[in-house]
């Protein structure tokens, strides 16, 4: 979603241009797209009140910090709100309000960048603590497994001994055979997936 704001960022400013014009389409797409940036802003840093206290720093650094992209945003979205309004209202002074707007580009970007990295941290932190969580129930699944051929060995001998009366007790231990040697693909599979070799 953050990466969806800086395309936004400059669909706005594009549409506000084209507004200024004297494309009235062009103010009512300008305001629809400063709704739904407005909303997407919001959900961003409301995502960082949802994360783990570790994962939420880096959003609050992110948006809050010394650097953080918070402040340039809502001044951008308060600065796509008077321009707007100007240009509706036809005001005079709409053409410098306009180029500080067009101005601030750089500067918004960058703001959106920073989130943007912010939450590209945290989408890899939780892909690697998922990977470690996986790994975990491969290496538990593999245990169950090695344990349930050692239950059909025993029972496959145990059938063997019996003779005739274990046939039916060798049908059981040859089913549970298959099914660890099913649980050893899978669990071949699973670890492909996770990376490990």
């Amino acid at each position: 979603m953050a990466a969806r704001q800086r395309m936004l960022s400059q669909r706005m400013i594009l549409q506000t241009v084209l507004a200024s014009q004297g494309h009235p389409t062009q103010l009512a797409a300008a305001r629809q797209s400063l709704a739904l940036f407005t909303t997407s802003q919001q959900k961003l840093r409301q995502t960082g009140r949802e994360l783990a206290p570790d994962l939420a720093q880096i959003i609050l650094k992110a948006y809050e910090g010394p650097q953080g992209a918070g402040p340039t945003v809502d001044a951008f979205i308060q600065q796509i709100s008077a321009t707007l309004d100007q240009i509706e209202r036809q005001d005079r002074r709409m053409p410098d309000t306009l180029a500080q707007l067009v101005d601030r580009t750089d500067q918004v970007l960058d703001a959106l960048n920073r989130a943007t990295t912010a939450f590209d941290q945290i989408t890899s932190a939780q892909s690697q603590a998922m990977m470690r969580e996986l790994t975990g129930i491969v290496n538990s699944i593999q245990t169950v497994a090695r344990e349930a051929k050692v239950v059909s060995f025993n029972a496959q001998v145990m059938a063997a001994r019996a003779g005739q009366h274990g046939r039916e007790f060798a049908v059981v231990a040859n089913v549970l055979s298959g099914i660890t040697a099913e649980i050893d693909g899978l669990s071949l599979k699973a670890i492909s997936l996770t990376g490990r070799k």
